[in-house]
């Protein structure tokens, strides 16, 4: 597929005018445009990384794009998620890209998935394409998609985010690396958070999403080197690349079909851990907690885990900021005990889940609280709509 028949390609005019500036570089010419014009790409992901490449991808003349999502536009997602604009959020994304894509280039046919992407669907929506490009942000998804890939045959344009920095490469590609000689294991759940929970430079997706589609374009035009075998790391703050060599490993097992890839990562675990602690744990709604503190009643304390940039941000009245990093260090549990004094604990976050994890590290310290369902989020959306949400 990736060595197609251009006899029977033709480009017309308004084509020639519109692609001018890449049939005049020799590595892509009249044969490179065409490659391009009869190429297929799937992208699994249009958020951070998927915006910026499928913006380039139908710029350069791609002529089949495929978009497996199955999320809608939010508004946190506008400070990075270029492909989306203000009047499309509460719309899907897939929805909101598509339109994006053709103004760009009418002439691009685009596919469109709006599911999430399984062991069970996964090999027939991936089959009819060239390039698959990796734009996920979650562990089972990459699995998913790096096994798939190597099913196929197809090669896997990676990429990822997270704070400052961000990662590229290609996989399954020319005999190269697939994503698990990188990673043979998952990490633990949670012990990588989200950007939700560390957040993300907004221009780091852009960095990242448009090599990715650099890479997918050589590929398709046969020229240059590519990252297969090569990590590339970039350092925002520090403004540095630097990459690393990959290797097959002899050793690696050989992927003979798609699993359970949320079993795989650990996912179904964690989650029932999770409600085991939940059951066993205390804990309060927002309107009770508002109900406390309009009591006036002082038998409580009130603690915030989350960063202190965030309290910075929104805080509810009368907490006290003891970040989960230092519980989990060991310095914030004696502040904990300093600031309780006979008094009872309550403890939130953003969401709840973070204060839940303080909480069970406390309670191994002999100390036990009440979580705040929902966080600062819920308090926000149920109690007090000035304190902002973000």
């Amino acid at each position: 597929m990736l060595n197609p028949n251009l006899d029977d390609i033709q480009l017309n005019k308004e084509e020639y005018e519109r692609y001018s500036r890449h049939i005049i570089l020799p590595e892509v010419g009249l044969e490179g445009q065409k490659r391009l014009k009869t190429a297929s790409v799937l992208c699994i992901g249009t958020g951070g990384l998927g915006s910026p490449l499928l913006l380039y991808l139908a710029a350069a003349g791609i002529g089949r794009i495929g978009i497996v999502d199955f999320d809608i536009v939010d508004s946190s997602n506008l400070q990075r998620q270029i492909i989306h604009g203000t009047s499309w959020v509460g719309k899907p994304k897939i929805e909101s890209a598509k339109n994006r894509i053709l103004e760009i280039n009418p002439a691009c046919r685009v596919d469109l998935y709006q599911t999430r992407i399984s062991s069970e669907n996964a090999m027939q929506i991936m089959e009819p394409y060239d390039v698959i490009i990796d734009g996920t942000d979650n562990f089972p998804t990459r699995y998913l998609t790096n096994d798939a890939c190597v099913l196929l045959g197809k090669p896997n344009v990676y990429g990822s985010i997270f704070r400052f920095e961000g990662q590229a490469t290609v996989f399954n590609y020319e005999d190269g690396p697939n994503y698990r000689d990188l990673y043979p294991e998952p990490p633990p759940p949670g012990m990588v958070p989200s950007c939700a929970e560390g957040g993300v430079l907004g221009v780091l997706c852009g960095i990242i999403g448009t090599i990715q589609a650099t890479e997918a374009i050589k590929i398709i035009l046969g020229q240059g080197n590519t990252l297969s075998g090569r990590l590339l790391l970039y350092n925002a703050l520090d403004m540095k690349f630097r990459e690393l060599k990959l290797r097959p490993n002899p050793e690696r097992p050989v992927i003979e079909k798609l699993i359970d890839y949320e079993q795989f990562c650990g996912i179904p675990q964690a989650k029932a851990a999770e409600e085991q602690q939940r059951m066993a744990m205390s804990e309060m709604n927002v309107r009770e907690l508002k109900q406390l503190l309009d009591s006036n009643t002082n038998d409580f304390v009130l603690i915030d885990v989350r960063n202190p940039n965030e309290y910075e941000i929104a805080k509810i009245p009368g907490s006290v900021l003891v970040p989960l990093p230092e519980i989990e260090q060991g310095p914030g549990v004696e502040k904990v005990k300093e600031l309780l004094n006979g008094h009872r604990l309550i403890a939130h976050c953003k969401m709840g889940g973070r204060s839940a994890k303080a909480l069970g590290i406390l309670k191994e310290n002999g100390i036990e609280g009440t979580n705040v369902v929902g966080g600062i989020t819920a308090w926000s959306r149920e109690v007090d709509s000035s304190v902002p949400e973000y």
